[in-house]
């Protein structure tokens, strides 16, 4: 129940609610009624963006990991988010909960096995082994799920909850620039940068959920017959959507938390199961040479333009991946800012860098691992599976297996949860933008988002399927990538500014701790004399 003076549905911000929500609603009409146009507009804008500025996507990738390592490790690092008092509002377990659910979601289960084998069948470079096909299938999954991937992440979540919860500013990507254009930022230009904030991340969101109801519709069709069409894809679009929608009503602690615990913990147990009951020592040993290859192989493969052998393989993949985790950004840095309060800035790094890249690491080493076996051995045509349809391939693996039926169904709830997961993460950060920065907007408002969320992604596959979603996601996410370099700079500012606070404050303080110091000397004295 709204309390007094607050507003119960909407409490909207019209210079971002109103455009943003405009523009998303003619996406959704037109991907309905001109379907064909609006394909073809996203595939000739990504073609031309991922021909001209595929190398500014991978600069923009290595500056982020680059800048996030620099404030750990810097004397910035030890800014505490909050003020020198604050303390974490969840615990460590639920806090890696939360953003591991909200920061990869229905990617992880999707392309587990998925991009290992559709590289081990179609390898980027050249190979001259079969070992050596499995080892640059696994190094470039690695790469796509490693640090490049959560650094933009890193870069808008710390600067989120730095101006929020030690400046005061509202919760909104605009303030970010207020160290650069000042008032400004109330103003065209601070509205422009929240409306793309939106944009971005609907875009992202609606990527992501089309290729969790692909998979989900492989799963249905493999336990109980039931055709894997677009037709089902919608339907399970509205059915998940409405879920999501619950959750969002109840909130960030009961609905977000509860079901990021829940999937989290479900999640492991599925790992678990498919270690043990799969290859183990091939696993084992794979997850050992695959981190180690991929530490070795960092600065070349991360730099790698694909400049000498242009065989298109780089914008399908390493691209896509680049403008879909940027696109990401804003929702799931804003999210992981809301729950990071009263962390230390290395703390906040080091955390949302490292921990969820090593479980992604262990993840698709385990799946992507048991499918290169089970393909190397003989025993499952695994990669031609891929080849004809990526959402087929973990039940293809679970079919090697005891208990496929079981195990199946719950890779099906495990995307479900992800899906519904994003979905109210994403929602109550766009309603938080939306509203001008309030933590806690009416639960209205957002429903609305939620809803829209679904509609842009039915709409997109509607259209044109994952084709139409990728383009989509490419083409919010370079305008973004630009935003984010200027975040860098505006942080840089205010923890120089920050920092010489602190040290000004302290040498003060050891002034007055040593005028202190030499007047009981000379009280001493005096009583002596």
């Amino acid at each position: 129940m709204a309390k007094k003076g607050e507003k119960k549905y909407f409490d909207i911000h019209a210079p971002v609610f109103y455009p943003a929500a405009i523009i998303v609603l003619a996406t959704i009409l037109v991907s309905f009624f001109y379907s064909e146009s609006l394909v073809e507009s996203f595939a000739f804008f990504q073609e031309k963006t991922s021909e001209y500025a595929g190398w500014f996507f991978i600069l923009s990738m290595n500056i982020f990991v680059v800048a996030a390592l620099w404030f750990a490790f810097s004397k910035f690092g030890k800014i505490r988010l909050g003020g020198p008092k604050a303390r974490p509002q969840f615990s460590t377990f639920s806090w890696f909960s939360m953003l591991f659910s909200a920061g990869l979601g229905i990617g992880l289960m999707f392309y587990g096995v998925a991009e290992p084998m559709f590289h081990y069948g179609n390898p980027p470079l050249p190979v001259d082994s079969v070992a050596e096909r499995a080892e640059n299938a696994m190094l470039f999954t690695f790469l796509h799920y490693g640090f490049h991937g959560w650094a933009p992440y890193v870069i808008i979540g710390l600067a989120l909850a730095f101006f929020t919860f030690n400046k005061g500013y509202p919760l909104t990507i605009s303030s970010l620039f207020r160290p650069l254009i000042g008032n400004k930022v109330n103003g065209f230009w601070g509205h422009l940068i929240d409306v793309l904030a939106v944009i971005a991340t609907l875009f992202g969101l609606a990527t992501t959920l089309g290729i969790g109801v692909q998979q989900i519709g492989s799963g249905l069709e493999y336990l109980f017959g039931i055709e894997n069409t677009t037709k089902t894809h919608i339907t399970l679009i509205i059915c998940i959507t409405l879920a999501a929608t619950t959750s969002v009503v109840f909130g960030l602690d009961k609905g977000v938390r509860f079901l990021s615990v829940v999937n989290m913990r479900l999640a492991l147990l599925f790992l678990i199961f498919i270690l043990f009951i799969g290859p183990t020592s091939f696993i084992m040993d794979g997850l050992i040479q695959n981190v180690g290859n991929y530490l070795n192989s960092l600065i070349k493969v991360g730099t790698w333009a694909e400049t000498y052998q242009d065989n298109n393989w780089q914008h399908s993949w390493t691209v896509f991946y680049w403008a879909w985790w940027i696109s990401w950004s804003p929702f799931v840095g804003m999210f992981i800012a809301r729950v990071s309060k009263g962390r230390t800035v290395k703390e906040f790094i080091l955390g949302v860098l490292l921990v969820p890249s090593l479980l992604v690491f262990v993840w698709m080493s385990v799946f992507g691992g048991a499918a290169i076996f089970v393909e190397s051995q003989g025993l499952a045509p695994i990669a031609q599976s891929v080849s004809d349809d990526l959402s087929t391939a973990l039940f293809v693996l679970l079919e090697e297996f005891p208990l496929s039926s079981i195990t199946s169904f719950i890779g099906i709830i495990l995307v479900t949860i992800f899906f519904v997961t994003s979905s109210d993460s994403g929602s109550l950060v766009i309603d938080s933008i939306t509203s001008g920065g309030k933590l806690d907007a009416p639960v209205g408002q957002r429903i609305f988002w939620a809803l829209l969320e679904g509609g842009v992604a039915a709409s997109l596959l509607f259209a044109g399927g994952l084709k139409a979603l990728q383009s989509a996601v490419i083409s919010a996410g370079l305008p973004f990538a630009i935003i984010i370099l200027l975040i860098i700079y505006s942080l840089a500012r205010e923890f120089t500014k920050t920092t010489h606070k602190i040290w000004l404050k302290a040498k003060e303080k050891e002034q007055q701790a040593y005028l202190e110091q030499l007047k009981n000397i000379i009280n001493s004295e005096d009583d002596e004399d």
